[in-house]
């Protein structure tokens, strides 16, 4: 392999790397992100339920 072409495999060899190393910080991340979601889902779900056993006779809003 010439001299040149050895430079740009190397390069494209960094560059993978980096790049697969951000793949796997956005993953992290975008799990981070689903478990919060999950969480912040049940605890609506609870309020909501506390919310219509506290006051049975209100009617729910349309946005609901």
């Amino acid at each position: 392999m010439t001299n040149e072409l050895q430079e740009r495999v190397t390069e494209l060899e960094i560059r993978f790397s980096h790049q697969a190393q951000l793949i796997d910080e956005l993953n992290e991340v975008i799990t981070d992100c689903n478990l919060r979601i999950d969480r912040l889902s049940k605890e609506n779900r609870q309020l909501m339920e506390m919310m219509k056993s506290l006051s049975p006779g209100l009617e729910e809003s349309p946005d609901e």
